[in-house]
């Protein structure tokens, strides 16, 4: 298997008092999380704010320490790495985040924030060999290459969001974690983002976990869609059979929530 989890547990523990610290229960962000993901799979991964989805991305992705479990990425565990050894895995994996700007260096041109990430991988890549890796890469998102010396500031949120993806495929990584990377984007743009990763998939054999509380994002981009309530996974399936027959009462009530458009017929 690819990546799996075994009974991850992601807790942090609550104090209050000034002076007199009390202990009080745990927060259980992820609480026993069993999970397979095959290789070139995409698995959508989703559920209501706070329920734990991006805590479990962060998680996998080791930003955040686990609290026990374990996370195991073709075979090798992650979680008793140290730290300087999950720096050197890291090209390995990599993150989309929601919000392009914020996670894009705004003093950096997107030359600088390619080259950068292609050099994590590639450490000798200079000159025109580099440059032509990120001219490459800018095409592969849908980019033109004669913009690599502008600023982030200086493109349109669709287009951020590129570079963000950009940034994440430069290592050449193995896995991708795309955390809501399209829910602060307008609905056209969405469109254009999900097919875009759609086709990086097809084309790079990438395997991903798209993250959203929208199910129907979720359901056209995603081979699988496991459902997560309060840290922990109630329910996993094929997407068109989960939104076909779903078997968990809060899967069947976060289907029922989807918006639906009805028409009427208006007399003229």
């Amino acid at each position: 298997m690819f990546l799996k989890l075994q009974n991850l547990k992601v807790h942090f523990p609550v104090s209050s008092g000034f002076l007199i610290k009390k202990e009080n229960p745990a927060i259980k962000a992820v609480d026993g999380v069993n999970l397979e993901i095959k290789k070139g799979e995409i698995l959508g991964l989703v559920g209501e704010s706070g329920c734990g989805k991006s805590t479990l991305s962060r998680s996998i992705m080791q930003l955040i320490p686990v609290t026990s479990g374990k996370v195991l990425l073709e075979d090798q565990e992650l979680t008793a790495l140290s730290q300087n050894q999950i720096r050197q895995h890291r090209v390995d994996f990599q993150m989309i985040f929601q919000d392009p700007y914020a996670s894009l260096n705004p003093r950096m041109t997107i030359f600088t924030t390619l080259a950068e990430a292609i050099r994590t991988r590639h450490p000798q890549c200079q000159g025109n060999e580099l440059t032509q890796r990120v001219s490459v890469l800018m095409k592969r998102v849908g980019l033109e290459p004669r913009y690599m010396r502008k600023y982030p500031h200086e493109f349109s949120g669709g287009q951020r969001q590129r570079i963000a993806i950009a940034r994440a495929l430069a290592p050449e990584p193995k896995l991708i974690i795309a955390d809501e990377p399209v829910s602060a984007l307008d609905v056209s743009i969405q469109s254009q983002i999900l097919n875009l990763l759609k086709a990086l998939r097809h084309d790079l054999d990438l395997t991903m976990i798209f993250i959203s509380h929208d199910l129907s994002v979720v359901r056209y981009i995603a081979d699988r869609i496991a459902v997560m309530y309060e840290g922990q996974l109630v329910e996993i399936g094929e997407a068109q059979a989960l939104f076909e027959k779903p078997q968990h009462p809060y899967t069947k009530k976060l289907l029922s929530a989807i918006p639906r458009i009805a028409f009427t017929q208006t007399a003229y």
